[in-house]
């Protein structure tokens, strides 16, 4: 675990250093809640960003709409650049659910438009929780609906290693299960092709990263990570 840490030229000031100490002791104590209260631009923000440091804790910092969690997570990701600062909201860009109107018999489809960038925010703050426990996730209150239990997440997963031993066609299986989708032409997020002894994987939580599986046989040579437009190889 990498150690919550604040990257900032900036000291706690004012009345920040007796709020700090104040809310560290509270969350020592186990209270069941404490308000911090102060006017905006007081540095409410940093003042919480130096308890996570103090108390070395994950935290979930909720926000009560997408344009506060959007300023608050760039806040967080500025603070702490070496820790996992995830982004948790509503995917959606517009959404109309089903309705039936009486009166005119009519009835209404559900539409809906979903945000992909948003929806990979989503994937990369899941995978932080799980992976890590430096982890500050912002969220909006979309993240108190269920999205499933760790373990069904966990188990939802597979590990590949240089030189295992694993079949192209199961790892394709795997995929398949996951919900990813073949697409030789279109590659793109969520999705991965396979050529020859090669497999190319493009995961959900990245959006200019994949990963390119070598095959000999029925063993895996190497895996690289590349860069899915040019190819080019990143690590």
């Amino acid at each position: 675990m990498q150690p919550f840490k604040i990257q900032s030229n900036y000291e706690p000031a004012g009345d920040q250093p007796q709020a700090i100490e104040k809310l560290v002791q509270g969350l020592d104590s186990s209270p069941s809640s404490q308000t911090l209260l102060g006017v905006t631009g007081s540095g409410k923000t940093y003042t919480i960003a130096n308890v996570i440091e103090r108390v070395q804790k994950p935290t979930l910092v909720l926000a009560h709409n997408k344009t506060l969690a959007a300023q608050l997570y760039n806040e967080f990701k500025t603070f702490f650049p070496d820790n996992a600062v995830g982004y948790f909201v509503s995917y959606y860009d517009y959404y109309q659910p089903e309705a039936y109107l009486a009166q005119t018999d009519t009835y209404i489809e559900k539409e809906s438009s979903i945000n992909e960038q948003i929806d990979r925010l989503r994937h990369s703050a899941t995978r932080s929780l799980v992976e890590r426990r430096d982890t500050i996730i912002v969220a909006s209150v979309s993240c108190i609906y269920g999205i499933g239990s760790v373990d069904a997440y966990s188990s939802m997963s597979f590990t590949l290693d240089k030189n295992q031993s694993m079949s192209r066609e199961i790892i394709i299986r795997k995929l398949v299960e996951l919900l990813y989708k073949r697409r030789d032409m279109d590659f793109r997020r969520g999705s991965f092709r396979a050529k020859g002894d090669i497999l190319e994987i493009f995961p959900s939580h990245y959006e200019d990263i994949s990963w390119k599986i070598s095959m000999f046989g029925d063993d895996i040579e190497s895996i690289t990570q590349v860069d899915p437009l040019t190819g080019e190889k990143l690590g």
